[in-house]
């Protein structure tokens, strides 16, 4: 099944829905700072399980205390579609206190 690239008002739409989530350029990008760096690295870990189970893996930088994810459809050329969003939105339920940042 072709995955199909979302239109700008969709993508708009979307993430009005996923508050701290941005569009930067061709991905959807979103930072979380957590408590300490063992809970970033918790979240990492969890992070990597949910893209397994999607089949869909974002770029993901673990800082000292911070998740960084940044996140498009290489499958499709590279832009946003609805697996990217259903990503960020399982990422976000992750988040503690869905993630403040």
């Amino acid at each position: 099944m072709a995955v199909e690239p979302l239109s700008s008002k969709e993508i708009e739409d979307r993430l009005a829905e996923l508050p701290g989530w941005s569009l930067d350029g061709d991905r959807l990008t979103r930072s979380f700072r957590l408590g300490s760096h063992f809970a970033a690295t918790a979240m990492v870990v969890h992070i990597a399980q949910v893209q397994e189970e999607l089949d869909h893996h974002s770029d993901l930088t673990l800082g000292y205390n911070t998740v960084s994810l940044r996140v498009n459809t290489h499958s499709a050329g590279g832009v946003i579609t609805e697996k990217d969003f259903e990503l960020a939105r399982r990422v976000q339920d992750l988040a503690p206190g869905h993630g403040a940042s």
